[in-house]
């Protein structure tokens, strides 16, 4: 049983408040704005852009540009009548339907929606924190990005580089980072993938990781599997691989080797004892009344029991999203909502410059073809039409 949520009984006039402005978040609140009569509506979010996650490899690389990657919300929201706060929610006062920011704004909610999303997880691996670099964030690709310019300068001239890369988690973003990178470096950077479990991606299907395996093969990156990382210094990775402890010298550690989910502080606590907030069926929150829970952040309970987690992809936030808006309505006018059901459109990786792997929508591909659908596919898919048909188009007149 979910938490029972307010009827047409509740003041209109009380907004829906989304925490959080990703994948989930930004689409709910756009397919809300759509709506007449059209509920009030805020979008708590701390960042000035939006990040089209799956395309940071691209910016990366300098394939695509910051504004076809990462566009302003004021310009996403111009006109849309959704009001955004650039403010980080510090806690939610669920008993009160009210939360609070860093700035210290209390703003009261008829329906909240949390959808904070994730952040890198160390695992408690010493020296990770310190002295590795991240790939979650614009800011990370632009910190990685000028340390890869200077590692270049470092080898120009240079046939044999004992410069190396170490990439930790052999996951999709572990994957596809280590293919543009080595595509970038041009054999001058000797790039590690070091992955704990016995093959890389373990979650994709077989034919994009079988693509996947041959290209960083083609590439020239090291596969380290069954290896444990222990410790990360300045300069040093150790890690037990097959057994054996090994220690590899890098000038750049990447750590990708997970998530964990993130919400504000709940007063009081909901002792649920993992960082996922259970959802029902139409994703309101088990625990908090008129409560939406979406993205990383929420799990679903299946018939055995188990927790199900739903993939942590844009596909899935993006349809969570827009379910999400119906369950607001619905909740809003007194009607008991529709289950959520996610539909899965297929598996797209990006494997260096210029090249990719797809599967789904009836497409089996790999190679140029495969980069060029990809990209179209997901400019297609920014958060306003508009934008995304004049970066592609933008893309298009620059091939």
């Amino acid at each position: 049983m979910s938490a029972p949520f307010n009827g047409p009984e509740e003041e209109t006039n009380r907004p829906v408040v989304i925490v959080g402005g990703g994948f989930a978040g930004l689409t709910m609140a756009l397919k809300l704005s759509r709506e007449r009569p059209r509920p009030p509506i805020v979008l708590v979010e701390p960042r000035r852009e939006f990040a089209f996650l799956p395309l940071l490899y691209e910016l990366l690389s300098g394939e695509l540009q910051p504004w076809e990657v990462a566009p302003r919300y004021d310009s996403l929201l111009n006109s849309a009548g959704i009001a955004l706060i650039q403010d980080r929610v510090s806690a939610v006062n669920w008993q009160n339907n009210e939360l609070i920011t860093d700035a210290g704004r209390r703003l009261t909610y008829g329906q909240l929606v949390l959808a904070t999303g994730s952040q890198p997880n160390d695992f408690g691996v010493a020296g990770v924190q310190e002295h590795a670099f991240f790939f979650h964030s614009l800011q990370d690709v632009s910190v990685l990005r000028q340390h890869l310019k200077q590692l270049r300068s470092r080898t120009r001239g240079s046939e044999n580089s004992s410069v190396v890369l170490a990439i930790v988690g052999a996951g999709a973003t572990g994957v596809e980072l280590a293919c543009k990178v080595a595509d970038l470096a041009e054999g001058r950077i000797a790039v590690h993938l070091i992955e704990r479990g016995d093959q890389i991606l373990p979650l994709a299907r077989a034919f994009n990781r079988e693509q996947a395996q041959a290209c960083l093969k083609r590439l020239g990156v090291h596969c380290h599997l069954n290896a444990q990382v222990e410790e990360v210094s300045e300069s040093l990775v150790r890690f037990i691989e097959n057994g054996t402890s090994t220690t590899l010298e890098h000038q750049g550690l990447v750590w990708t080797a997970g998530s964990s989910p993130r919400h504000p502080p709940l007063c009081p606590e909901v002792g649920t004892g993992s960082a996922r907030l259970e959802v029902d069926a139409s994703l309101r929150s088990v625990n908090l009344p008129d409560c939406l829970v979406l993205g990383d952040l929420a799990t679903h309970p299946n018939a055995t029991g188990e927790g199900h987690l739903w993939p942590n992809t844009a596909q899935v936030a993006m349809q969570q999203g827009e379910a999400a808006a119906n369950t607001v309505l619905a909740m809003r006018r007194g009607l008991e909502p529709q289950p959520f059901q996610f539909q899965d459109l297929g598996e797209m990786l990006s494997l260096g410059v210029g090249n990719a792997t797809v599967t789904g929508m009836g497409v089996t591909l790999a190679g140029p073809l495969a980069f060029k659908l990809r990209r179209l596919t997901y400019l297609a898919r920014l958060p306003k039409l508009s934008l995304g048909l004049r970066s592609a188009g933008a893309w298009l007149l620059s091939r």
